[in-house]
């Protein structure tokens, strides 16, 4: 840790000429008060266009220039920037951040041209059905807490912000002692830590002041949610209270999914990539194989707080959704009830510790595990997963349907194709 705060994680690989950098930040959409839902997404996008010392046009083509690629996210709890090229090109990929960290502008032209760019990604997801049926589900699961707004905000909220907003969410959030910076590749420890405090070490230290996040309170019912969207597809989505990433009930609920939907692992960059079917997960056998389901998948992501579960379903062409909601609630209630076979625990355990290898496939990968579970869980948590997920039974998976997948704590949603005529 730098005498300012930041927190720098090095993991040397020397098998190719490579590095990865990766500056967090611990704010994400879990960190904005009311009215002003989707600014940690909208400042990351500001913060691709320039600093004091590099220019808007410059910072377009830095990265692309070194043969390298960058990009950057925003979730809940969490915004990250990253740079993956030759290891030669170190400096500048130091230089880059630290320039973000401490001195991006936020011209007033670029923020206004920036609220169109926003606004228009954010009605882009409105033609999903899908999309729009896990937003609506996931705010009526989650009524006060803030992760129960979508990460790019709520539409009034983008129209009415400000660049006073902005650039004082900017201000308030990034410094070092906000931020892990994460560099993975063909470095030399001492060597790239001096880097490091010649890039970084001379932004000043400030006391970070974080929203104090509200607590959801207990749900005492089922909740349901019913959409009529245009399409031809109708999709069903079953969400439950999840405990946070660092609660003993994590991993237990984690080996369970891979039982009912398949593995998945841990890695919210992985999951850009989607993961294929497992034919042997229970409700791909009970839905899909029976021809009530097209596709049947399954959320669960390492969260600082109690977030959700879910359970999604496309309906099967003619199959009525009360039909499919039957079936897959007879089938989790099924699991409730007798809980998992050793046989699929083995599997679910195997299946997870294989994805986790999976997920380490690059030293970006490698990076963003590093980074993402130092800001969600804290240090030393990574290294240990692999043994818990070793160490859960079939009976922790069990006692996690038992708790977690409840009639009157599930949130049910549905959305239809609309009626004709209407």
């Amino acid at each position: 840790m730098l005498a300012n705060g930041l927190t720098v994680l090095v993991q040397e690989i020397h098998t190719a000429p490579l590095v990865s950098v990766w500056c967090w930040y611990r704010v994400g959409s879990g960190d904005e008060p009311p009215g002003l839902t989707g600014v940690s997404h909208w400042v990351e996008h500001m913060n691709f266009k320039g600093t004091e010392q590099i220019s808007r046009d410059q910072m377009k083509g830095i990265v692309e220039k070194l043969g390298g690629m960058w990009n950057g996210y925003t979730w809940i709890d969490q915004t990250t920037y990253l740079e993956t090229a030759s290891s030669a090109a170190v400096d500048t990929l130091l230089f880059l951040e630290a320039q973000r960290m401490s001195s991006s502008l936020f011209e007033p032209e670029e923020c206004e041209s920036e609220r169109t760019v926003v606004i228009s990604e954010l009605q882009g997801a409105e033609n999903d059905p899908d999309q729009v049926l896990d937003l609506e589900v996931t705010a009526t699961a989650l009524r006060v807490h803030p992760y129960g707004h979508p990460t790019i905000g709520w539409l009034h909220d983008l129209q009415s912000m400000t660049r006073a907003d902005l650039y004082g969410h900017y201000q308030r959030h990034y410094m070092p002692a906000n931020a892990t910076l994460v560099i993975v590749g063909d470095v030399d420890t001492d060597d790239v830590l001096r880097r490091v405090d010649k890039y970084f070490g001379s932004i000043p230290a400030a006391e970070v002041r974080r929203y104090q996040r509200p607590a959801e309170p207990p749900q005492i019912g089922e909740r349901r949610v019913v959409l009529e969207r245009g399409g031809t597809t109708a999709y069903l989505e079953l969400a439950f209270p999840a405990p946070a990433v660092s609660e003993s009930g994590f991993v237990p609920l984690l080996a369970l999914d891979a039982v009912l939907s398949g593995a998945k692992g841990v890695s919210l960059w992985s999951a850009f990539r989607g993961t294929p079917p497992q034919r042997k997960a229970r409700l791909y056998t009970a839905l899909v194989e029976d021809g009530l389901a097209a596709s049947v998948s399954g959320v669960l992501l390492p969260t600082r707080d109690p977030f959700i579960y879910s359970l999604s379903f496309t309906a099967a062409d003619g199959v009525p959704l009360e039909v499919l909601e039957d079936a897959a609630l007879s089938a989790i209630e099924r699991v409730a009830a007798q809980g998992v076979t050793e046989a699929e625990a083995a599997r679910a355990r195997r299946q997870l510790r294989a994805r986790l290898v999976f997920e380490n496939d690059s030293v970006t990968s490698i990076a963003h595990q590093l980074g993402y579970f130092d800001t969600v869980a804290g240090p030393g948590y990574l290294e240990q997963l692999e043994c818990r997920i070793a160490m859960v039974t079939a009976e922790q998976m069990g006692q996690a349907a038992r708790q977690a997948l409840g009639a009157s704590t599930r949130t049910v949603g549905w959305s239809t194709p609309a009626r004709r005529g209407r």
